[in-house]
């Protein structure tokens, strides 16, 4: 705290006791002047100076016994770290900053043995969620199973409904994973290993997965690696994860209609100077103007969420959190009615290492 500051905190004490010497020196020299006598300029300027020096003096005095809790208060003002704060608040030199100090540990205590409890009831809450899914993922497994084994030569209309229940199966299982990835993003430190991967393989091997749903939607995917592109620095479940997301939204939002040429879904790796891109490029609704800011929101579903049943705004959400915590960038353009293209940058291996070091 600067001087002039710690003065004006203080100016009503030093105006209060100033005005209290006039009123001392008043009384004084009215009543000398019953006796026909009075008290000298010289002596009022004398006392005057005398008292001034002495606040002058004691002020002067509390600010430099207080100088160095005010430097600790303002060092841990700025502090990055909110949470050190409070435990690092110097100890007052008064009573009444002691007692401040005392009540700002009691509530920070108050509030760590809350937070603790909250944080047991939500991992407590994830571990649930995530037996839940791996439970349920079991009978979407045998059902995904039965449906494959039973022969369509069996009662009339029965393999269009075996195909129906095969397409709303695939619609639970993907749900269960975006459920169980998206649980998994709190502990995403300590299940994550960057190394070289192959994206061709890895994009490959997501399409593949969904061969039966681009097969129902008609959709046609088609793949273009440029050679100097095929290999970038990234986690190969994770960055799986983040595709599959780009993908089943690329079927899912995929035009409702005959024409191949309307329900293409190109998908490019290319390599500029020494960044690798993906663009995922379909031809499906689009994404309304307005809406393309918010389309990372989690839970944000927009125009086309009142057009496809499924939406549940939490894919471009997972997609952009995993890019993230990847050190890599997610971006998206689109044009309603005409399709989408998210496009994820691939940062050099040498970039990528500094970014997780942070």
């Amino acid at each position: 705290m600067r001087w002039i500051d710690f003065l004006s905190d203080r100016i009503g004490y030093v105006i209060i006791y100033l005005v209290n010497i006039f009123l001392v020196l008043l009384v004084v020299q009215l009543d000398l002047l019953q006796q026909k006598v009075s008290v000298q300029l010289d002596n009022i300027l004398y006392i005057f100076i005398l008292s001034i020096s002495g606040v002058a003096l004691y002020l002067i005095i509390d600010y430099v016994r207080q100088r160095d809790y005010f430097l600790k208060l303002k060092a841990v003002r700025n502090n990055p770290e909110p949470m050190d704060r409070i435990s690092n608040l110097p100890y007052g030199l008064k009573r009444e900053q002691t007692m401040m100090i005392d009540l700002l540990h009691q509530l920070h205590s108050g509030y760590e043995d809350r937070l603790v409890q909250y944080r047991k009831q939500q991992e407590q809450h994830d571990v649930f969620i995530r037996q839940w899914v791996h439970q349920m993922k079991t009978p979407v497994s045998v059902i995904d199973l039965l449906t494959q084994k039973t022969e369509p030569v069996q009662e009339h209309g029965l393999p269009s409904v075996l195909l129906s229940i095969q397409e709303e199966n695939d619609r639970l299982e993907h749900g269960l994973d975006m459920m169980l990835q998206t649980a998994r993003l709190e502990k995403f430190e300590l299940d994550v290993h960057v190394k070289k991967v192959n994206l061709e393989q890895v994009i490959r091997s997501v399409v593949n997965e969904h061969k039966r749903a681009c097969i129902r939607r008609g959709v046609y995917p088609r793949l273009t690696v440029e050679a100097d592109a095929q290999f970038v620095e990234t986690d190969e479940k994770w960055i799986a994860v983040a595709i599959r997301q780009i993908i089943t939204n690329a079927i899912k939002y995929a035009k409702r209609t005959e024409d191949p040429s309307s329900k293409l879904l190109d998908i490019t790796v290319t390599k500029r100077e020494d960044r690798v891109y993906a663009l995922f490029r379909d031809t499906g609704i689009g994404i309304a103007e307005q809406d393309l800011p918010r389309v990372f929101d989690p839970f944000f579903t927009g125009e086309n969420g009142r057009k496809v049943g499924e939406s549940t705004g939490m894919g471009l959400y997972l997609v952009k959190e995993l890019c993230r915590k990847l050190g890599h960038r997610v971006e998206i353009s689109s044009v309603e009615g005409q399709g989408t293209t998210v496009t994820l940058h691939f940062p050099p291996a040498s970039v990528l290492h500094d970014i997780l070091k942070r």
